[in-house]
């Protein structure tokens, strides 16, 4: 075991199509068993971050580091459900599994469980289109924990979503943390969201810099925590940066 879970060092991400960099000396470290939560205005490079966390880009300098055995067990779930249109909520969530060859009768038991414990246990031979968007999504999420991750990457998974099921999934994924010792980073606009959610805050400016990062100290994560004055202290703090990120741009 690595001495962090995830560490960045001097990271810099340049596309081919671009003139300046979308990720810039990025460097910060992240405690094992904690969660982070990436903050910054539009452009910014979090999805890039993700991406690159995942695999799915390399760095043009720098280094990205991750704990092995976070590295052999991380899944990502996207802004949009991306479910398989021809398959039933059940067939969704086992499909990785199938596609491993692993969909044996004890990954048909789990995915059956995990669907119960998401709420969905009576839509199992749902198709998508029959699903309500926070169905959909919830579906999405049991999808990428039938592979057992360590580490969870989120890109703005509850976006697009109504404010009492963005509300009810944040919720979800703090349970899910808690049960399943789940790691997770979580991309997000919404500076209440971050602050809620993460063990840490990472805010990047617009220009793919880290303007802070910030350990979120709260007595408890609920959603009556959103109306106590140390959640809005430092939801506020977080206001002032951006305000002072959106004045420089």
């Amino acid at each position: 075991m690595t001495e962090f879970s995830i560490e960045a060092r001097q990271l810099r991400k340049r596309f081919a199509s671009q003139s300046r960099d979308t990720l810039s000396g990025l460097s910060f470290s992240l405690p094992h068993g904690r969660c982070l939560a990436l903050l910054g205005p539009s452009g910014c490079g979090k999805t890039t971050l993700l991406r690159l966390l995942m695999g799915l880009e390399q760095p043009s300098a720098g280094e990205l580091l991750i704990d092995p055995a976070l590295a052999a067990q991380m899944a990502y779930v996207f802004q949009e459900p991306r479910l398989v249109p021809w398959r039933t909520a059940f067939e969704n969530v086992l499909l990785p599994l199938e596609l491993q060859r692993k969909g044996t009768n004890a990954a048909r038991t789990r995915a059956v469980e995990l669907l119960q414990q998401l709420g969905l246990g009576e839509r199992l031979d749902h198709f998508p289109r029959e699903l309500s968007g926070g169905m959909q999504m919830r579906t999405a999420l049991a999808r990428a924990l039938i592979t057992a991750p360590k580490l969870l990457l989120l890109d703005e998974p509850f976006a697009a979503l109504d404010e009492r099921t963005r509300f009810r999934l944040q919720d979800l994924l703090l349970e899910l943390k808690r049960t399943l010792s789940l790691q997770f980073v979580f991309v997000t606009h919404s500076i209440a969201e971050a602050v809620y959610l993460g063990d840490d805050v990472l805010l990047l400016d617009g220009n793919g810099k880290m303007a802070s990062l910030q350990a979120i100290d709260l007595p408890e994560r609920a959603q009556r925590t959103k109306l106590s004055a140390a959640f809005n202290a430092i939801a506020a703090n977080f206001s002032q940066q951006f305000a002072a990120i959106e004045h420089s741009a």
